[in-house]
């Protein structure tokens, strides 16, 4: 059976309902699945719990879930980039579970690889801690953390093969090769497709084994979320 799919909305047909707990990688707009983020807002589904590091920006990544409201809960780590994500919760209308950063990756690891809790030193003594168990070892304080799987895992890839296996480039890496171990369904949009013994095998990142469906994107844009520019020198 082929993983491969024509597009971003064949890839999510009959996986995507509403009420389900979606990972989506990247970080701002670096390594963003924004195909099958789209491809999630033209399903209509809402009631979304959606992990991912940031909510994209205004307009841009999951910045257009949160524009049709079809996310409920947010479980992240940074908000500051989106002026709707402040909007939403400051109003009521969107829950947020906020991390620490190392906390959030270290969640999405953990539930990848079938640990359902850990101990941390970071947020102890703060209202991260709140409600959570708290021990000591060797004189030091930690608190629990659980880890987190979700229903599906929409991953960006620089390159993959027709079996899953994938390589992401420089800092699109970012969250995408712990979420892709984190999901029950994990799809994969790559922008190069190749075929199976193509990619070196040191070179691969996310074995296939974690991936079950795939997009081969054509020519996707590149945002840049903060554009900062210096005048040319004088000739």
């Amino acid at each position: 059976m082929t993983k491969v799919f024509p597009d971003a909305r064949a890839a999510l047909a009959g996986s995507i309902k509403n009420g389900m707990t979606i990972m989506s990688g990247g970080f701002g707009l670096c390594g963003i699945p924004e195909a099958l983020i789209l491809a999630i807002r033209d399903s209509g589904a809402t009631g979304l719990t959606v992990i991912s590091n940031n909510a994209g920006v205004d307009g841009v990544g999951l910045g257009v879930l949160l524009e049709t409201k079809q996310i409920k809960k947010m479980i992240s780590s940074y908000v500051g980039e989106n002026k709707l994500f402040a909007q939403q919760f400051l109003a009521g209308e969107l829950e947020l579970e906020f991390n620490p950063q190392g906390t959030l990756a270290e969640r999405i690891r953990a539930g990848g690889a079938g640990i359902p809790a850990f101990f941390t030193k970071t947020g102890y003594g703060t209202i991260i801690a709140e409600g959570k168990e708290t021990r000591e070892f060797d004189g030091q304080h930690f608190v629990m953390e659980t880890g987190l799987v979700a229903d599906i895992a929409l991953v960006h890839a620089w390159k993959g093969d027709t079996e899953g296996n994938l390589v992401y480039r420089m800092t699109a890496r970012n969250f995408n090769p712990m979420m892709a171990t984190a999901g029950k369904l994990t799809i994969a949009e790559v922008e190069h497709l190749v075929q199976p013994g193509e990619i070196n095998p040191d070179h691969i990142i996310t074995p296939g084994i974690y991936v079950q469906r795939i997009v081969h994107l054509n020519a996707p844009v590149k945002h840049i979320e903060q554009r900062t520019t210096r005048k040319r020198a004088a000739v």
